[in-house]
C-alpha cells in the first residue's frame, strides 16, 4: 500500500477510535450502561413530563407601573407640587398612570418632572385642569414582557436543576404568547416537580402599613372603614409557627422578582438563622431610600413583609438602612432560612405562572418506541445494504461499509455533544441512511458512465468522484440549511430530528467521499492495470 493510502487509512482509523470513545466513553457498569450515559434519551423515549406554562406578563407590567406611580408622586412632592397624586384607576389598563391634583401654576414644573429621563418609557399628555396621563410605550411593554419570560425560564431552569433532572428542555414555546415549554425526561415523582415549579411564584417585599388583624372587618375598622388608596389586604402568618392573620400592605412593592441578585442562608451575631441578600444597583438605590426613612431609629419606623405567592410569609423589622446588601430576620429555623433564600435566589419569578398543558409519557411507552425505532432502523438498513450488494456487486460492500461508519460517527457526535435522542431523532437517523445511499448511487452511476465511455477503472473512479462531488455537496448543504431552520424555530422533538439529520449529513460527507474513495483506491492498487472493476 502506498504511503499516501497508508496515511489516509491511519487518519480514518483515528477518527473511528475518537467517535467510538464518544459513544461509550470510559466503560463502566457494562457496555449498555456506558452508551446510555453518553447518549441521552428524550422525553418520548425515556418517559417523563411535558408541560406548557403561561407567564402572566401583565403582572410584571402592573408591578412596574405601580412602582413608577409611587416614584412619580414622590418626585412631584420633591419638586414642590403639593397635593398631586399618581396612581392607576383602571385595572384593565395596567400600562396607564393617572396624575391628578396638579395646581394650575405648577403645570410647567410637573411637565418637566414627567418628561424627564426617568419616565422616558411613557408617552405623557397633560390637561389644563391639572391632570396628566402616562401610557407605557408599546416597545417598552414588549421589552418588559420579553424580559419577564426570559427571567422566568432561567428561574425555572435553576430550580429544576436542583432536582437533578438530566437533559431538561426549558424554552420559549412558539405556539403561544408568553408561554414556556418544560420537558423533564425520566422523572419518577411528578408531584414533586409540579410542587417545585408552582413554588416559584412571584416574590416581593412590601412595606407594612398596619396589622396584624384577625379579620378583614377588623382591618377596615382600624382604618375608618376605608382602605388607603395605595393599600392592599393580604393574608399570611408573618412569622414561623404563627397562625394566619391579615396584614395591610402598601400595594406597590419595594423590591421584587429580578431585583434580587443573590440570597444565601446565614446567621446573625447571636447565631440565629437569617438570610443575607444582594439587590441590583437600581433596586438597591430604591430600597435604600425606603429603609432609611423607616428604620427602627428613624422618625417613621416600620416593617417589611416578604410576600410569596400572594401570601405574607414573614414580617421583619427594619433595623438599619439597606442599599444593595442586607439581612432578613424573623425567627427562622435553619430549614426555613435555606428554603426562603433559595426562593429569593432562584425562585423569584417576575410574574406568576399557570399550567396550560400537562402531559406525561410512561416509561413503558418510551421503551416500546425505542424497540420499534430500532427495528425500523435495522430493517431499513438491512434492506438498503442488500440492495447495494445485489445491484452494485463488489462496490456494494464499499457502500455498506461507508453506511456502517456513517452510523458510528453519528452516534459518536451525539455522545460528544450530549445531544438528546428523540423519536423524531431516530427518524433523522433513518433519513441519514437514505442520504448516504443517495450519495453512493450518485458516485457509482457516474463511475459506470465513465467506464462505458471507455476509460480505465482508475480513471473512471477518479472522474466519477470528481464530478459527483459537486452534486453531493449541493444536496447536503441545502438539506443542512433546512435542518438548521428546523433547529432554530422548532420545539424539542423537531430539534431532535434536526440535530441527528445535521450530524448524519456531515458524517455522510466524510464516509461517502473520503472513506469510499480510499476503499476504491486500495482495491485498484491491488488489481492489475486494466482489470475490470466490480460495480
Amino acid at each position: 500500500m502506498g504511503k499516501n493510502l497508508t496515511g489516509k487509512l491511519a487518519f480514518i482509523v483515528a477518527v473511528l477510535v475518537v467517535f467510538v470513545f464518544g459513544i461509550v466513553g470510559i466503560p463502566h457498569g457494562g457496555l449498555k450502561q456506558s452508551i446510555t450515559d453518553r447518549i441521552h434519551l428524550g422525553l418520548d423515549l425515556k418517559g417523563g413530563m411535558h408541560l406548557v406554562l403561561g407567564v402572566h406578563a401583565e403582572e410584571a407590567l402592573a408591578s412596574a407601573t405601580d412602582r413608577d406611580a409611587a416614584r412619580i408622586q414622590a418626585d412631584l412632592q420633591k419638586a414642590g407640587i403639593v397635593g398631586a397624586t399618581a396612581g392607576k384607576t383602571d385595572a384593565a389598563r395596567p400600562q396607564t398612570i393617572i396624575v391628578a391634583g396638579i395646581p394650575t401654576g405648577k403645570l410647567s414644573d410637573a411637565r418637566s418632572v414627567l418628561n424627564g429621563n426617568d419616565y422616558s418609557i411613557y408617552d405623557v399628555s397633560t390637561t389644563s385642569d391639572g391632570g396628566a396621563t402616562l401610557t407605557m410605550k408599546q416597545s417598552a411593554a414588549r421589552d418588559l414582557a420579553t424580559r419577564t419570560v426570559d427571567t422566568s425560564i432561567e428561574t425555572i431552569r435553576e430550580r429544576i436543576d436542583k432536582l437533578g433532572v438530566a437533559e431538561p428542555v426549558i424554552q420559549k414555546y412558539g405556539l403561544g404568547e408568553n408561554q414556556i415549554l418544560v420537558e423533564l425526561p425520566g422523572i419518577s415523582n411528578l408531584d414533586q416537580v409540579e410542587e417545585v415549579i408552582q413554588s416559584t411564584a412571584k416574590l416581593a417585599i412590601h412595606a407594612v402599613i398596619g396589622g396584624p388583624f384577625a379579620t378583614d372587618q377588623e382591618a377596615l375598622q382600624a382604618n375608618a372603614g376605608v382602605l388607603p388608596p395605595d393599600g392592599i389586604l393580604m393574608k399570611g402568618s408573618g412569622s414561623a409557627g404563627a397562625p394566619e392573620q391579615i396584614w395591610l400592605l402598601k400595594r406597590a412593592s419595594e423590591v421584587e422578582g429580578i431585583d434580587f441578585r443573590d440570597a444565601q442562608p446565614s446567621q446573625d451575631q447571636n447565631g440565629r438563622p437569617n438570610i443575607t441578600f444582594t439587590l441590583t444597583t437600581e433596586a438597591g438605590d430604591r430600597f435604600y431610600k425606603y429603609t432609611q426613612d423607616h428604620q427602627a431609629s428613624g422618625a417613621t419606623p416600620g416593617s417589611m413583609a416578604i410576600v410569596l405567592d400572594n401570601k405574607v410569609r414573614e414580617v421583619a423589622g427594619i433595623q438599619s438602612a439597606i442599599r444593595d446588601r442586607g439581612e432578613i430576620t424573623g425567627g427562622f429555623t435553619r430549614q426555613q432560612a435555606d428554603d426562603l433564600s433559595l426562593m429569593l435566589r432562584t425562585g423569584a419569578l417576575p410574574a406568576s405562572i399557570s399550567y396550560l398543558e400537562t402531559r406525561t409519557v410512561g416509561p413503558s411507552l418510551g421503551a416500546a418506541s425505542i424497540r420499534q425505532g430500532v427495528v425500523a432502523s435495522v430493517v431499513g438498513m438491512a434492506a438498503v445494504m442488500l440492495f447495494m450488494l445485489v445491484y452494485y456487486k463488489g462496490a456494494g460492500i464499499n457502500a455498506n461499509l461507508a453506511l456502517l461508519l456513517n452510523l458510528l460517527i453519528l452516534l459518536g457526535f451525539m455522545g460528544f455533544t450530549g445531544s438528546t435522542l428523540t423519536l423524531p431523532g431516530i427518524a433523522g437517523v433513518i433519513l441519514t441512511i437514505g442520504m448516504g445511499v443517495d450519495s453512493n448511487v450518485l458516485i457509482f452511476e457516474r463511475i459506470r458512465e465513465e467506464l462505458r465511455s471507455g476509460k480505465t477503472s482508475a480513471a473512471a473512479v477518479q472522474s466519477g468522484f470528481a464530478h459527483a462531488w459537486v452534486t453531493i455537496v449541493d444536496t447536503h448543504v441545502t438539506t443542512i440549511v433546512s435542518a438548521a431552520i428546523l433547529f432554530l424555530f422548532g420545539t424539542g422533538p423537531v430539534k431532535g430530528f434536526a440535530v441527528t439529520l445535521v450530524f448524519g449529513l456531515l458524517a455522510n460527507l466524510f464516509t461517502a467521499v473520503f472513506v469510499s474513495r480510499l476503499i476504491f483506491d486500495t482495491i485498484l492498487q491491488k488489481k492489475e492495470r486494466g482489470a475490470a472493476l466490480s460495480i
